[in-house]
């Protein structure tokens, strides 16, 4: 049997000097090196126009959430969880789902903590933020995104993604309150739980990034029906004009 030499030569020469805690370093070294090489492969290629001329009853998207330090990823809130969902169509795909808690460095305050039910001690025994987002693109893939109010979990994933990787987010990313705003442009309040309430869904474990995922590919399951049955849009193509026009 060889020695894996040529994949982390750090990790063994440390090891056969002696030095376990350089050992590993080294092998995480390794590691973080992958996971960066693969999050900023997973940043091309996203944006393909054939993809326009999906129709929407295919189209696979995954939905998702994101619970944090606070409300401002620019003055140092940082990600806590991630929790996501895959959906094909109007088929909300029960078993595909992805929740991660992560540590990013950042301390968790207690009305967070009251709040997402993550405590420090959980952030503390969690797998850093670079493998959170390693993880997370990997469920990803080159799949469109969605998110209920998505430019503020835009602005937390290009946070994080550009403190560890110097990338920003390009897949393409779809907003169901854009979505409901268009829709139903008599409504007063455009809120995830006024939305659920509004389509009939129950609301349950708010502030849990699956539970918030699974509830917000519901909403869009919905609104995916709603589309089509009046008549706006086909494809993902047309469901961009129909959105540009509002």
């Amino acid at each position: 049997m060889t020695e894996p030499g040529q994949s982390n030569g750090g990790f063994w020469r440390s090891l056969r000097s002696g030095n376990f805690n350089s050992a590993i370093a080294s092998m995480r070294g390794a590691q973080t090196a992958q996971q960066l090489a693969f999050i900023r492969s997973q940043m091309k290629d996203n944006r393909r126009p054939e993809v326009l001329g999906t129709p929407l009853d295919e189209l696979e998207v995954v939905v998702f959430d994101l619970e944090s330090t606070g409300f401002n990823h620019q003055h140092g809130d940082e990600i806590l969880s991630f929790g996501a969902i895959k959906v094909i169509g109007e088929q909300v795909i029960e078993n595909e789902t992805f929740h991660m808690i992560v540590n990013s460095g950042a301390p968790v305050p207690p009305f967070i903590a009251e709040l997402t039910g993550i405590t420090q001690h959980m952030v503390d025994a969690a797998p850093p933020l670079m493998e959170g987002l390693h993880d997370f693109m990997a469920f990803i893939g080159g799949r469109v995104l969605v998110a209920h109010a998505a430019a503020h979990d835009r602005g937390f994933l290009n946070a994080a993604l550009w403190k560890t990787s110097k990338v920003r987010l390009t897949h393409r990313l779809l907003d169901t309150m854009m979505l409901a705003q268009r829709l139903y442009p008599e409504q007063k309040d455009y809120s995830l739980d006024e939305l659920l309430r509004s389509s009939g869904i129950p609301v349950e474990g708010r502030h849990h990034a699956l539970s918030d995922a699974r509830m917000t590919a519901r909403l869009w399951a919905n609104y995916m029906k709603e589309i089509q049955a009046r008549g706006h849009a086909t494809t993902l193509g047309d469901l961009y004009v129909y959105l540009s026009e509002a």
